[in-house]
């Protein structure tokens, strides 16, 4: 059974996420790819995700609401989530290449000192 997220972070505290007044300010919504984009397992669609995520006014609020949530798959406040934890690399698979292809370069967005107990 996995552990909630109070019970992986105790004493942490999130603000009321029930009306998520910050997807308004998203700018997730006005991708032209849609939400695929953001739950796709290609790195050059998490690339994309996350560079639309860089400059994102609702950054922050978004992180936070997908950590409260334990979001099971995809981008969310600039960082990959796989089963309720944040990735920290996500690379094709198979054996890594000598030379990495320019496209499967995933911007790094930097996980709030908050959070870091929740990298996998």
């Amino acid at each position: 059974m996995t552990a909630t997220i109070d019970q992986q972070m105790p004493g942490l505290t999130f603000p009321d996420f029930a009306h998520e007044a910050w997807r308004a300010d998203a700018a997730c919504q006005y991708a032209p790819e849609g939400a695929d984009l953001f739950f796709s397992e290609e790195l050059q669609d998490i690339a994309a995700a996350k560079r639309i995520c860089q400059n994102c006014p609702a950054l922050d609020p978004c992180l936070e609401a997908a950590v409260a949530r334990a979001e099971p798959c995809g981008v969310w406040g600039g960082q990959l989530f796989s089963k309720g934890r944040i990735l920290a690399i996500k690379r094709r698979r198979g054996r890594p290449p000598k030379n990495p292809r320019a496209e499967d370069q995933v911007p790094a967005l930097p996980v709030p000192e908050r959070f870091q107990k929740l990298i996998a």
